[in-house]
């Protein structure tokens, strides 16, 4: 069903595309007339087949061994206080924003308040196809730049928050954990209160010793449905382990050194003095700073995607 759903995601866009464009040509006929509506109507529908194109470009981008999972994305607050904690908060509603744009699926796992405003640590699961595929783009460390609405004199603040996305393991993987190198611990969910907030130890977090590795989950009400997705989780990090284990003795093999950017900031979002948001990668930029953060992230995704298909 998994390999279904998967082509089935790879023809129908090319049958609508064949269709678009098909309708574009009958438009195009009866436009010999100088009919003035019909020549917009075919106006419009070239720029949507040419979306519909950028798209399909973007798809073929994404030919990774993983790209077409489900993704699990989690937000670290950086050093800065509140201010980074209320920078972390933003980033999780800019992600949560661009997921529903997509029509994914969306379960917040866990999440840590920040103390007096924002988050310390969040972590969400994106589910939909090509999901990790898109969002392996935004792994890296996020810069903010504006006037602090916590600091009572107005001053310009720079904050940082990291984001890591891993897919989702599958069952069939190979990630062997050992019971006796687990540690389960159980506590009280934290959150903004109300039903949400449960009134027993449900919440589990999972410690691989070995490597000391964490996964939490608080999101269900019980304790076992918490337990089964934090084990989710940790074989997904486990696994994501091995593979940039593997992927430094390549490089040591090679002789390869990856290049080392200040702070490893893959981006900068700068509200003040000025209103722009800047890829350092990729060097795409935007101006329209509200847009962004309500989730058009596209255009930053697929420059990244297509500078890598080249490289």
């Amino acid at each position: 069903m998994q390999r279904l759903t998967a082509l089935k995601a790879e023809i129908e866009p090319v049958n609508h595309l064949i269709a678009k464009a098909e309708d574009i040509g009958i438009l195009l006929e009866l436009a010999e007339e100088d009919d003035t509506e019909i020549i917009a109507e075919m106006e419009g529908g070239l720029k949507e087949l040419e979306q519909c194109i950028d798209e399909s470009e973007l798809s073929s981008f994404l030919s990774g061994k993983h790209d077409q999972s489900d993704a699990i994305l989690t937000v670290h607050a950086g050093a800065g206080g509140t201010e980074s904690c209320d920078w972390a908060e933003m980033l999780l509603r800019m992600y949560l924003r661009w997921a529903e744009k997509r029509g994914y699926g969306m379960e917040l796992t866990d999440i840590t308040p920040g103390d007096g405003a924002g988050i310390r640590s969040a972590t969400i699961m994106i589910n939909g196809f090509n999901a990790f595929g898109h969002l392996k783009c935004e792994r890296g460390v996020h810069r903010l730049v504006r006037i602090s609405p916590f600091d009572a004199a107005k001053r310009r603040h720079t904050s940082f928050a990291s984001v890591e996305v891993i897919p989702q393991v599958e069952e069939e993987m190979e990630v062997n954990i050992n019971s006796d190198d687990l540690r389960i611990d159980t506590y009280r969910a934290a959150g903004a209160g109300g039903q949400h907030v449960n009134k027993t130890d449900s919440a589990v977090r999972i410690t691989h010793l070995p490597t000391g590795t964490v996964a939490q989950c608080q999101s269900e009400r019980s304790q076992h449905q918490n337990r089964e997705t934090a084990i989710r989780i940790l074989k997904a990090r486990l696994y994501e382990r091995q593979r940039e284990e593997k992927e430094r003795e390549l490089a040591e093999v090679r002789g390869q050194q990856k290049e080392i950017a200040w702070g490893s900031q893959i981006r900068s979002y700068v509200f003040h003095p000025y209103s722009l948001i800047k890829d350092h990668r990729t060097g795409e930029e935007a101006g329209n700073v509200q847009a962004i953060m309500d989730g058009d992230l596209d255009r930053f995704i697929w420059a990244y995607l297509k500078q890598q298909s080249e490289a």
